[in-house]
């Protein structure tokens, strides 16, 4: 993987890559201290990641992501900070991640670790939503533990309570600060309504399972949790299932 550290401060820039040669010593990486050179050189190595700070002179890095969004393909973003006020900017240009500084060795690992999940061919297709293709391929939120982004591939299901809906993997439990009623019109294609608080990914329907007492749920793989369906729901269900 190549990956550019961008930050006007040197001591910072220092310890990312001293951070980055402890994850994983293979890793191509290269350095720039303004955004306009960080552009340079995304143009230039086309790399897969960018470690963006966001408060530089000049231009900062809410407008380095502006601006790397406009490619064809555009690396992925994990933002980098030591201010914390900038989390919904960060979810607007659909960073895989948001740090604060100083960034942990371990938040850091586990930031790159989603990160490259998710190919650039995906990141380019975050923005299709405007030519009315998948608005995104990732799921997102302002954590405790930072900004942390979960693909859309990985998700088993959806589940509503209360207030909040979990976004369910079999590595990740993620609140995101979506409706269940938005993402079934967002992703209605890929995830089937099984109940008022559930919506499941069809790819991962491993079989419907019938109780003793006559109710139904859904086994999806990887997952022990098994959402129930409703009765309201279960003959689209089974309709839907038998389609695929």
């Amino acid at each position: 993987m190549k990956i550019l550290v961008v930050d006007d401060e040197p001591l910072a820039r220092e310890r990312l890559l001293r951070l980055l040669a402890r994850i994983e010593p293979s890793w191509e990486c290269f350095e720039a201290s303004a955004g306009r050179e960080a552009l340079d050189l995304v143009a230039e190595q086309e790399p897969d990641l960018v470690l963006l700070d966001i408060r530089m002179p000049g231009m900062d890095g809410i407008e380095v992501a502006s601006e790397l969004h406009e490619l064809d393909s555009p690396p992925a973003i994990i933002f980098c900070t030591a201010y914390d006020e900038y989390a919904l900017q960060a979810l607007q240009h659909q960073a895989m991640a948001y740090l604060l500084k100083p960034v942990r060795e371990a938040e850091l690992a586990r930031a790159l670790q989603g990160a490259g999940r998710i190919n650039r061919v995906q990141l380019a297709s975050l923005r299709e939503g405007a030519q009315g293709g998948p608005a995104r391929t990732v799921v997102s939120s302002h954590t405790h533990r930072g900004f942390e982004s979960l693909p859309l591939e990985e998700v088993r299901c959806f589940i509503a309570e209360q207030k909040y809906v979990t976004a369910v993997s079999p590595e990740l439990e993620l609140l995101i600060p979506d409706t269940l009623k938005d993402l079934e019109q967002e992703f209605g294609a890929q995830f089937l309504r099984v109940h008022r608080n559930a919506l499941v990914a069809l790819r991962h329907v491993d079989r419907l399972e019938k109780a003793g007492d006559g109710s139904w749920r859904v086994i999806l793989d990887g997952l022990e949790q098994a959402p129930a369906i409703s009765r309201r729901h279960l003959s689209e269900v089974k309709l839907r299932l038998a389609q695929r």
